[in-house]
Parts: structure tokens; sequence; C-alpha cells
């Protein structure tokens, strides 16, 4: 049998470059993104097409704890099993600490954290059933590095490699394995919400000197979810381009 994965951000960026990245794998995907739209719907279909997998759109927002669990359970009436979880989805945000409202805080942390972990929760519970799984969240080096400016979204991410880190050591008894990727500079639309001086002021420092591709991302999701990296959990993987 064909195996699985679910993806949400699954409409642009680091999400639409992994469902590219693992249909051409031979998974079945569950694309999960805001909102229905005709464009997401004929671009899902066009790539289902063309690689031969079965691309089901599933949307849900995540500000919406009873959108989100309505559309992880319409995944799991399926009955199949879940090889994969790989959250993409997540929001920027820039502020200076005096100056994040706590509404902007609260917002940040629903979709960045509260929402991926409701989806983790109930995907793991299948996943602790089939005695297996792999579960991947897009943390980011914005959750290692304390810079000014980015309280909300460099906290949120940092929230979230500790809850990798945790999951991966409550899952692994039953061989499910938790890792993350936290990307530096990517070149997508959420990765140009920083002003375009501290984009070049990062450039400076990062070894590669360019901005990361999403598809560098997807397939590093790719080889977490392989048997190649069996032994491999509660890792944050970084990939930043040499930003030292």
């Amino acid at each position: 049998m064909r195996k699985t994965v679910i993806i949400t951000g699954a409409n642009r960026g680091i999400g639409r470059a992994s469902v590219k990245a693992f249909a051409e794998q031979g998974y079945d995907i569950w694309a999960c993104a805001r909102k229905p739209s005709e464009a997401f719907e004929a671009d899902m279909a066009a790539e289902a097409a063309r690689t031969g997998a079965s691309i089901t759109p599933v949307c849900f927002d995540l500000l919406n704890e009873e959108e989100v669990r309505a559309g992880v359970k319409q995944i799991l009436r399926e009955k199949r099993d879940v090889d994969v979880l790989l959250n993409c989805a997540g929001i920027p945000c820039g502020g200076l600490f005096t100056m994040t409202p706590l509404d902007k805080l609260r917002e940040v942390y629903q979709v960045n954290v509260f929402a991926q972990v409701q989806i983790m929760q109930l995907v793991a519970r299948r996943m602790m059933r089939q005695k297996r799984g792999c579960i991947i969240n897009l943390c980011s080096v914005g959750g290692i590095e304390a810079q000014p400016g980015y309280l909300a979204y460099g906290s949120s991410k940092a929230a979230m490699i500790w809850i990798t880190r945790c999951a991966s050591r409550e899952l692994g008894p039953y061989n499910i394995r938790v890792n993350g990727i936290a990307p530096g500079l990517i070149d997508t639309d959420m990765g140009g919400f920083k002003p375009e001086a501290e984009r070049d002021k990062v450039l400076g420092r990062t070894s590669l000197g360019r901005l990361g591709r999403p598809e560098e991302v997807a397939a590093a999701a790719v080889y977490l979810a392989s048997e190649d990296a069996s032994f491999m959990t509660g890792h944050i993987m970084v990939l930043d381009g040499g930003r030292i």
C-alpha cells in the first residue's frame, strides 16, 4: 500500500514544494489549506495527474479550533494509516517586545503553536494505534537565535522546538519519530516579511550568501520521513545556509 502524508500549509511556499516532493516519492497526500478555492483545487489536481499520486484537498482555519478538529477528523475517517504528518503552516510577525499587543501574540501562538499541537495530538493517537509514524514540524532559526523585533514569531518557534523534543520522548515507545526543521531565510512570501536591509544583513553573515529554496526544505522533510532517518528523533535540522 502507498504511504500517506498530511501536509499543512500546502497551498504555497514550503508546504506546496513539499506536496510536489512527497508526490514524486509515491506518497498519497492530504493537502491542507486555510480555505477552499478553485485555484488550489486545480493546482492539486494537476499535481496528482502529473505524479499519479492521490492528493486530497482539506481546508480548515488554524485560528479556529473546531475547524481544525473537523478537518483532521475528516482525514482520519478514511481509516487509512497515516505515515507522516508535516506541519508547514504558520504566520510571520514582526514587532518589538514593548510594541507587540497581547492579541497579536495570541493570534501567532494559536496558529504557530496551539493549532500545531492540536493536529499533532489528533494524528498521534492514530499513529499510536499503528505503532509507527513520523511527525515533522517546521520550526525556524528564529526560534534558536534571539533577535530584537520578533517576540511573537521567534518565541512561537522556540516553543515548537521544545514541543518537538518533548513529543519525541513521549511517542518514541510507540515507534513514532518526531523531528523538526529550522530553516533560515527561504525564498517564499513568508520569508519576505523581513525588511530588505535586515535580509541583506542576515545574508551577509550566511556562508552560502543566498536565500534557501522551498524545494531544499521539502527535500529535507522527505529525508526525515524516510527509512534513511529511521534512528533520528528529537532532532532539529538547521537549514540556514551557514548562518554563523
